[in-house]
Formats: structure tokens, sequence, C-alpha cells
């Protein structure tokens, strides 16, 4: 380990700064927020803005976290983040869990303009409209992570990026690859349609099947797929936005997939129709 972190009072200023960034206000007004866990932290170190300026600004770790971690301690030391020794009930605290994992890092925001992400052509997005539950939204970014999407988009009706379940969820996708939020869910549409892209509405209800989407080899290009929210789906008008409205097929005899599991088999099913057609 690098120079030793000095330890911290759980009543210094950075401590309650921290833990003020359980409250969306807070985040917003000083447009940072909380990464929890080793492989949150680990990628936080490694991530820059598109300034260069690195994203982890603080690090809080227990002596076993450190000991254990410290190779992350010395890229974070090395990247000039400070670095705070602090106890359980610290960690808890800033945490906001029950069972903290011993080591979280303050971080700058890290969402990207629309805009730029349509410049970059993209050809895998991820539209989360009406989405609530933090949970889910970190995970089906996961998800989209792990597909190879291009980007993910939150409408403006759609829970905060930040939201510290929706960090935890996402085991360090945050900073993996462009998020844009805010964007209304007709803004979203209309200016990736006028990018190229297809737009697919996912639900249950769909008039298509998504098998036999890829049958009819349609999935092969640019492609969004809009996910609505965990309880009722998408609304009448979000579904009127797409090009085609599609449902994953139930073989068995489950009443429906959770959110995430439909957005991953969405999400899979595109990124392998596109490795098909790109293959010679």
């Amino acid at each position: 380990m690098g120079s030793t972190p000095e330890p911290i009072s759980p009543r210094s200023p950075r401590v309650v700064a921290a833990r003020r960034l359980a409250k969306r206000s807070f985040r917003g007004k000083e447009r940072r927020f909380i990464a929890e866990g080793p492989q949150a932290v680990r990628e936080a170190v490694g991530h820059r803005g598109p300034d260069g300026t690195p994203t982890l600004i603080e690090l809080f770790a227990t002596v076993e976290a450190a000991e254990r971690y410290a190779d992350i301690v010395d890229a974070a030391q090395a990247a000039g983040a400070r670095v705070h020794l602090a106890g359980d009930d610290v960690l808890a605290d800033i945490s906001q869990t029950i069972t903290p994992q011993g080591i979280v890092g303050v971080c700058h925001f890290l969402d990207s303009p629309f805009a730029d992400i349509l410049a970059a052509g993209p050809r895998l997005v991820a539209v989360l409209a009406h989405v609530r539950d933090p949970g889910n939204a970190g995970t089906v970014l996961r998800c989209a992570d792990a597909a190879g999407a291009d980007a993910v988009v939150l409408t403006d009706a759609s829970v905060d990026l930040y939201n510290p379940k929706s960090v935890r969820a996402s085991v360090g996708s945050h900073f993996h690859l462009p998020v844009a939020v805010g964007v209304p869910v007709e803004q979203a549409v209309a200016e990736l349609r006028a990018a190229g892209v297809r737009i697919l509405a996912a639900d249950g209800a769909g008039d298509r099947d998504l098998d036999d989407e890829l049958d009819a080899g349609t999935m092969g290009g640019p492609t969004a797929w809009v996910f609505g929210n965990e309880a009722w789906g998408l609304p009448e008008e979000t579904r009127a936005l797409a090009d085609a409205v599609v449902r994953v097929p139930i073989h068995g005899k489950a009443e429906s997939l959770n959110l995430a599991t439909a957005a991953a088999v969405c999400l899979y099913a595109s990124a392998r129709a596109q490795r098909v057609r790109s293959t010679p």
C-alpha cells in the first residue's frame, strides 16, 4: 500500500457531505454520487471524464477493506483521490445499507449528453421509459453493458441514475457505457429514428413475437429497445411511438418475465442478430 490513509471521525464534514449524497436533491446539487463495493470503486478509479478529470473524488474504507483491496486504495491515491480510513458505522451511514461492503467512493456524475450518443452512431440502445425501481434500472444497465449495447437512455419519467440502489445493482456498469438522463421519451424515439435506428417497444402484449422477428431477419440493423414500468409496462402512447411492439415468447407456464430478464433476452437477441449480419 502507498501512504497510509488517515482515520476519519464520524463527525467529520467530509463524512457529513458524503452521507448527504443519499438524497437525490444533494446529488443533483453537488453532481456527485456514491459508488459502493470493490467492483464499483475499482471501475471508478480507472474512469475519467471527457476532459480527463478522474471520476473518483474520495474513498472511504475500513481498515480490513483497505488491506484486502490495497490495489484499489493505491490506485485511488495515485489518481489523486482523498482516501480515509473509517469505521463500519461510518461506512453504513454513508452507503445507507445494513451490511456495507467496507469500501465506498464519492464520484463525479458521468452521464452523457444525448446529442453525443446520437453523434456516435449507436447500433444498440436501451431506453428506460417509466422505469421507477432503482434496482431494476441498475440491472438493465448491467444487462445492456454485458450485451455490448452502445448506450442507455433514462427518460425524464424514470428513476434517478445515481440512486444508490441503482449504482449497486449495476455492479460497475455505470462506468462502462454512455448513459443519457432526463430525455423525454418522445424526443428519444424521434431523434434515434432520425439517426437511422429502428425502435422496438418491449411489451408482453406486443403483436409481434421476438422469435418471429429473429426468424424474419429484421433485427440485424441499428436498434433501440424501449422498456417500460415494472408493474404496468408501456402506456399506449409510448407503444404507438415504436416501429414495432414485440413480446418475448413464453414457452412454459410462467405468467410473465420481470423487467430485467426481458431486457436481457431482447438485448442479447439484437446483439446476436447484429453479429450475424456483420459476419462476411
